[in-house]
Formats: structure tokens, sequence, C-alpha cells
């Protein structure tokens, strides 16, 4: 019974053979990190995605910067000072509040909340609640804006990873049948096929 077999690889040869038992399939080789190490930071060597991504982490949109993604520049700043902008509001809500309840529950009658919201509360209960809420969203924003720091590094990370993947449309796909003797199957002779995605650069 004629057996077939399908082989497919990119830009080398897969090379196929058939045993009694198993099938082979040869790779090229991997070059080593080492060898990809092409950049430089402080005298460091490195590879192009991790200098992308310590620049970016160091300052923000620098990454983007080095990527030649400028246009990205206002997505990233846009993103990381808009969260931080409202984690502010609520950072000096929050203190407003923590200063105004304070001043309610300490037992001093001589201390009065002069806070231009906390003091307009018209209960220790309510200057409490304000406090809370404050607390709170200042806290979430202040996981927003680290999202939007970790985002910049990591857009930056895969973009230098793209920087060298071809996209465009030159590219070729070639397909060759052969005949493939099978041991295990007598004279009868096997099929294959044999596929190879080439660009044409």
């Amino acid at each position: 019974m004629p057996a077939l077999l399908l082989a497919g690889s990119v830009q080398a040869q897969t090379v196929v053979t058939a045993g009694p038992d198993s099938a082979k399939v040869s790779t090229p080789p991997t070059p080593p990190d080492t060898t990809r190490r092409t950049e430089r930071l402080l005298g460091w060597r490195m590879t192009r995605p991790k200098k992308a991504a310590i620049l970016s982490a160091v300052l923000p949109g620098a990454g983007q910067i080095y990527n030649r993604k400028y246009w990205k520049l206002p997505l990233v700043y846009g993103a990381i000072g808009g969260t931080l902008a409202v984690e502010i509001f609520y950072q000096k809500r929050y203190k407003e509040y923590s200063k105004g309840y304070r001043a309610r529950t300490d037992g001093d009658s001589l201390t009065i909340d002069n806070g231009p919201r906390s003091g307009l509360e018209p209960t220790d209960e309510a200057a409490k609640a304000g406090l809370v809420f404050y607390r709170a969203h200042r806290d979430t924003w202040i996981a927003y804006t680290a999202v939007a720091y970790t985002l910049n590094i990591v857009d930056a990370l895969v973009d230098a990873h793209l920087h060298d993947f071809d996209i465009s449309d030159d590219l070729s796909l070639h397909w060759e049948p052969s005949v493939l003797r099978v041991p295990t199957s007598g004279l009868a002779p096997g099929v294959a096929f044999s596929f190879q995605l080439k660009s044409k650069r």
C-alpha cells in the first residue's frame, strides 16, 4: 500500500527519510544567542529586543524611538500620563480626607477639619466613607499606571523581535513530487511531496 509523506520547510529544504519504523526530519541549526548580540548599551553587547526593552524600562517611549515607531509615542505618553494624572488626583483627595478624618477623631476640640471638601462632610462617618472611597480609587489607578508602563516595555520588545521579520508579499511556494521506496511495503513505491517556502529577494 503506498505511503504518503508530507514535509514542509521555511527558507531551507527539509530532508525526510523513511525507515521500517521511523521517519527523521532534519532542520537547519539555530544560531547561538551570542551571534545575535549585535547591539551595544553602555559597553554591554546584547540583542536588539533586550536593548529596546531596557530603554523603555528606563524611559518610557525610548524603546519606541529606538525601533523608529515614532507614531506610538502619543499612545505611550497618553496611556502612562493619563493614568498617572488620575492617580495623582485621587491621591490628593485621599490625603485631604485622611488629614480631615484625623482632625475629627483626635479628641482635640481645637483641631478643625479645614479641607475644602472633607470639611463640608456632616459627620465623621461621611468623612471616613470619603477617605475609603478615594483610597480605593487611588490604589486602582496605581495598578493601571503599572499596567500602562509594562505594556510600553512589552510593545518595544515585540517590535524589536519583529524588526527583521519578512512580512512582504515577495514569497513563493514550491512543491515537487518524487517517488520514494518504502522498505516495509515490498516493491510498491511510496509517494512523497516536498514543500519549500522561499523569499524572492
